[in-house]
Order: C-alpha cells, then structure tokens, then sequence
C-alpha cells in the first residue's frame, strides 16, 4: 500500500462520516481499522523498524541521523528544562497547594493519560490545558502554550511517564468520535498556498528528502513531546510544532490548544497507540 492508497482509504472513512452527520456511532467507521491501516502502512514502508523504534521519529529509519542524534543524547539540551519543571511542579502555589493536588498519582507519570476526551466538559483535555486549569483553580495566572514555563511543566511530567506505552482511548460517545475525526480531517485536509496537508509530508514523503532534511514518519510523531529543536533553540509544546508546520505550507494557524489543535493532537497520538512514551525529545 503507497501513501496515497492510505490517504484514500481514510478520506473515504472520513467522507461517509460527513455523509452520516448525526447517524448512530456504530455506524461510523472505527478508528481500531484507522490504526490498523496507519500503522500497517508504515511497517510495510519500513519493513526493518519494529513498532517501538517508530518512537524515535526520523532516527528510527537514518543510520546516519540517528548517530548524530544519539551523540546528542548523551548531553541532552532539555535536560534543563526537565530540572526547571521539576521545581515549578514542586514549588507551592501562594495558597499552599502544588501542581500534585490536581493530577492522578501526584502528577507523577500521568502524561500517558493525555490527550482524552472529557465527556462533562464536552471537549479533549490535554496535558497543557490541564495543567493551566490547575493554576486557575488555585488562583494562579495561566501560562502561555508554546513555550517556556509551561513547556518546561510538560516536559518534567513525560519525562516521570517515559516507558510507559501509549494508550489512548476513543470512548463510545458520538461527541468523542467526532473530536477524533475532526482531528484526522485535519490531518489528510490539504491547507495554505502551497495546497498541502500533514499527511502529504509525513505519510507519502516519509523518509524523503526535502532540501538537506529527511521527513519524517507521522508514525510515533507524538510520543516525544515536548522538543528541544535545534531551530528554535528551545524547548517547544507539540502545539508550537503544529503551528509551525502550517506556516511552512503559507497557511493561517489556528491558536494554541484550539479545538483543531486538541483534535488533530487527539488523533495522532491515537494512532501512535503501543508505542513507548519518550519525552521530552531533541530534534533538528
């Protein structure tokens, strides 16, 4: 199956979906099939990466890359921010409370717990909306979504969750499966001047050059963030990338945690489903 075999086969899933509207869920498509598919297509395009290695991003399929990524490893440039998180996870809020009073398990190793879909508040939850909803019920002001202080927050809580598998689920309510497929629309819909979608790179061109870089599989892209990228020279949210990559392909982006972006994340981590959580990660 090539890239553009998978992106039909989804867009067809997508498209009877907008043709059933408000039809009951068991007659939409099922998002277990969507990641069969996903995950097939991969294995086949890579056939000597194991599923787990696909964690790794770019560096799971270049021999090259990944050495240099590995000398990188040894010294990791987020390393700071992960000791900077740790502090402002632990240092209290003026009423006395911490971040730990408002997470499963202290807030340790609950990074595999995001993104959901929150049924009472009818919308996905992700780790950094989390964590700016704990700050304004203990009186604090919120953080900004991209970078800095709350990146630093995010990237100290999947550094506590690295090892565990990705397991995001897709309750069985209809507002739950709409998100998701909102989310993978995103993903295939074709956007900007340059008339492309995430997909185009990362599913067709996967493992292509584009000017000196490879690009790399949308297989495993979530489970490394946050990022210490090279060209920004900082530690980024996935919201950050997402932003980024719609201004590469001249498109408007939407706002941080924005339903698009909370959508599109609850997808592509859905479809990174049994892979080993990594974070926070280095990359060009």
């Amino acid at each position: 199956m090539d890239g553009g075999t998978l992106m039909k086969k989804l867009l067809l899933i997508t498209a009877a979906v907008g043709v059933l509207g408000a039809a009951p869920l068991i007659s939409q498509a099922s998002p277990e099939d969507d990641l069969k598919a996903f995950q097939g297509y991969f294995l086949e395009r890579f056939p000597n990466v194991p599923l787990e290695e696909f964690a790794n991003g770019v560096y799971a399929i270049d021999k090259a890359s990944r050495e240099q990524w590995e000398a990188i490893e040894e010294f990791p440039p987020y390393e700071i921010a992960v000791e900077e998180g740790e502090e402002m996870f632990n240092t209290p809020f003026k009423n006395g409370k911490t971040y730990a009073s408002c997470f499963r398990n202290g807030g340790i190793g609950v990074k595999s717990d995001y993104p959901y879909y929150d049924t009472e508040k009818g919308r996905v939850e992700t780790l950094a909306s989390a964590i700016n909803e704990c700050r304004t019920k203990n009186g604090e002001k919120t953080l900004k979504y991209k970078k800095g202080e709350l990146a630093s927050l995010v990237a100290y809580m999947a550094y506590t969750t690295r090892g565990q598998v990705v397991d995001i689920k897709i309750p069985f309510d209809q507002r739950a499966r709409d998100a998701y497929e909102d989310g993978k629309r995103f993903f295939y819909a074709r956007r900007g001047q340059l008339n492309m979608s995430c997909a185009h790179c990362h599913v067709d061109n996967s493992g292509n050059k584009i000017r000196a870089d490879l690009l790399s599989p949308a297989l495993g892209h979530l489970t490394h963030f946050p990022v210490y990228r090279s060209k920004w020279g900082s530690l980024g949210t996935v919201h950050r990338r997402f932003s980024g990559c719609n201004k590469q392909v001249r498109a408007l982006p939407f706002k941080a945690q924005s339903p698009e972006y909370r959508n599109l994340e609850y997808f592509m981590t859905y479809m990174s489903n049994g892979l080993p959580w990594n974070g926070p990660g280095a990359r060009k």
